[in-house]
């Protein structure tokens, strides 16, 4: 039997210092807050919230300390913009304000702050204060990432691919690139597992996942678990060609893993049937309709005697 292989831990955080973004209008504000964490931290500061929302975008801080009282957008608009916008919404802020009234800080809670510091600041204060919000963070991101993990396998999961495959089909048609989707299944897998058990079977798709992903090179490429003992991957920017050849590729570092399968009609080891679907660049469509073209070209794999790559181009919806 094949020994267990350990859950990889997902991507989750880069190893980085925190990443701290201080907007005020006053320079020795910004200064202050930036004696109080120059060490340990990455401190990038802004002094308009025109300038704070540029670096939020860009640099990703993982936490915001913003000032409320600034001339043309307040503290205020600059939160309320943080918070519409998907790729800053999670990131926390906290309020550094003069303002200690209860009206002030329900404005600020209201608009999604989590936290508000008076002015002037106690340098001890306000390090214990980010230190308690930017642990939170990482332990939300933690929780996000796994979301979207296959708890199996360590791989992308089914609601992570249906998320990304909407994400990548409109930057395809946007930017007229091709776009490729490859459907795998390991060809009579409940005959593998009814044989060797359901703790080998187990083992079984982690080993196919992983060699699966090893063939993966490019940071946007992705394979998910789709269900079962059925997998897919999406290649941006790949026409048909490319991806025909990585689903060779796919093909044989399954075959490669060698895994004895007694009672396969295809072969004596496990192998797999892919079908593979590429939307030309240029061209139009649906996602949705590459998802069935790629399906009902992985039926003609398993039809023509599994064990085998399919592929076509996707010729409409």
């Amino acid at each position: 039997m094949n020994a267990r292989l350990p859950l990889p831990l997902p991507p989750l955080l880069e190893q980085h210092l925190p990443r701290l973004l201080v907007v005020d209008d006053q320079p020795a504000n910004i200064q202050a807050l930036y004696q109080a964490f120059n060490e340990g931290h990455q401190v990038l500061m802004a002094t308009s919230g025109e300038q704070a929302l540029r670096l939020a975008a860009t640099k990703r801080p993982d936490l915001v300390l913003l000032d409320v009282a600034m001339p043309g957008m307040d503290g205020h608009e600059v939160c309320r913009r943080l918070k519409a916008d998907e790729a800053t919404r999670d990131t926390p802020v906290i309020f550094v304000t003069a303002h200690s009234d209860e009206a002030a800080e329900t404005t600020g809670l209201a608009l999604g702050a989590v936290d508000f510091i008076s002015k002037p600041i106690n340098p001890a204060i306000v390090r214990a204060r980010v230190k308690t919000h930017l642990t939170l963070k990482a332990q939300a991101d933690m929780l996000r990432e796994w979301v979207y993990v296959d708890g199996l396998t360590g791989v992308r999961n089914r609601r992570y691919f249906d998320e990304d495959l909407a994400v990548e089909w409109s930057r395809a048609m946007r930017d007229g690139t091709a776009l490729s989707l490859v459907m795998i299944d390991v060809d009579l897998f409940k005959r593998y597992n009814d044989h060797y058990g359901h703790q080998a079977g187990d083992d079984c798709l982690r080993r196919v996942a992983q060699a699966l992903r090893g063939c993966l090179k490019r940071p946007g490429d992705l394979v998910a678990r789709y269900g079962g003992e059925e997998f897919v991957c999406l290649l941006p920017a790949t026409p048909l060609e490319g991806a025909m050849v990585l689903a060779g590729q796919l093909h044989q570092a399954v075959a490669g893993l060698g895994l004895p399968h007694a009672q396969s009609t295809v072969s004596d080891r496990l192998s797999i049937s892919l079908g593979v679907c590429s939307k030309p660049a240029g061209s139009g469509g649906s996602a949705a309709a590459m998802l069935r073209a790629a399906d009902a070209q992985l039926y003609q794999a398993k039809i023509a005697g599994r064990n085998r790559v399919c592929g076509a181009l996707l010729v409409g919806d």
